[in-house]
């Protein structure tokens, strides 16, 4: 039985809220990004192959700034996010300038991906833990079955200093995901973390709430109902300029269609990442505290000679 596993990196987008492209930016004592850390993660807990999902416009720049970087030490294929990559005769409204969100991404890949495969994204810290967990369960899922698991992080420890954050808010029953809302406006309010809704009203959440950082695990089968659930997304809101299909948004639908269970795996990591450019230094200072334990080297891929 084949027992690789492949991960899913998602780098196609532009950072607005931090102001640049921030999956390219170093942040490790020798230059390393974030989607570094991710990689070597990968690397030693036992996947075979990692897939990026980015766009034509800076291909050959990603290329030479971070896939080189791999050459011998894992496999790594390309798959691009495109504005007019839609299931069916559907088409772009003619205003539309960005993508369809994390869930176009994620079926942008559909034809390099024929195994058990996890998701991530580009400009996240995770922690090898969540690889770890995420390998395990991969490799136990049944051939041929639609299956997924998603690694949860306390809401309190994945919020940002400097403004609001967007976070797939979820809930669970024994062990598993029963549901995954997103809340696009989350911050700190006191003893409790608030949501500004569209309408104007607040939703409140307590800080050790279990939150969706895309971290998530999947069957190929995935990729048949992504489709089905992208084309009814675009029928529904495809004329909205800004509208996006997000994952969490299909793994919730799939969970309550009764076509998929989710088990939730819960990583004893801290997540850490940067929604805004003042969100920095706290990343720096976390990956240099890591690496003081012994928990990664000074430099992750040294130069082949």
């Amino acid at each position: 039985m084949d027992t690789s596993i492949t991960l899913l990196v998602l780098a196609a987008g532009m950072g607005s809220r931090y102001g640049g492209l921030k999956q390219l930016d170093p942040f490790g004592p020798s230059g390393e990004t974030l989607m570094d850390y991710s990689v070597y993660d990968a690397i030693r807990t036992g996947f075979d192959r990692i897939v990026f999902v980015i766009r034509h416009d800076f291909e050959e720049l990603f290329r030479e700034k971070i896939g080189r970087k791999y050459a011998g030490r894992i496999a790594v294929d390309y798959a691009f996010q495109t504005l007019d990559d839609l299931p069916g005769n559907r088409t772009v409204p003619q205003e539309r300038q960005k993508p369809w969100g994390t869930g176009q991404a994620l079926y942008a890949a559909r034809a390099l991906i024929r195994g058990p495969f996890a998701v991530i994204n580009a400009d996240d810290f995770y922690g090898e833990a969540s690889f770890r967990l995420l390998a395990a369960e991969l490799r136990s899922m049944e051939p041929g079955k639609l299956a997924s698991c998603m690694v949860g992080y306390r809401l309190e420890n994945t919020l940002s200093d400097h403004g609001t954050v967007s976070r797939g808010i979820c809930r669970t029953a024994d062990g598993f995901l029963t549901s995954v809302a997103e809340h696009t406006k989350l911050a700190r309010a006191g003893a409790v973390v608030r949501d500004t809704l569209p309408d104007g009203t607040t939703a409140d959440f307590h800080p050790d709430q279990l939150v969706s950082m895309n971290c998530w695990g999947f069957s190929p089968e995935m990729f048949d109902e992504l489709e089905r659930l992208f084309a009814d997304f675009l029928d529904a809101r495809g004329q909205e300029i800004k509208s996006e299909f997000y994952i969490p948004s299909a793994a919730d639908q799939l969970i309550r269609e009764k076509k998929m269970c989710c088990r939730m795996l819960i990583s004893p990591d801290r997540w850490f990442g940067v929604t805004y450019q003042e969100d920095r230094p706290v990343v720096t200072d976390g990956l240099r505290t890591l690496i003081c334990s012994g928990r990664y080297p000074e430099q992750l891929f040294q130069e082949a000679e």
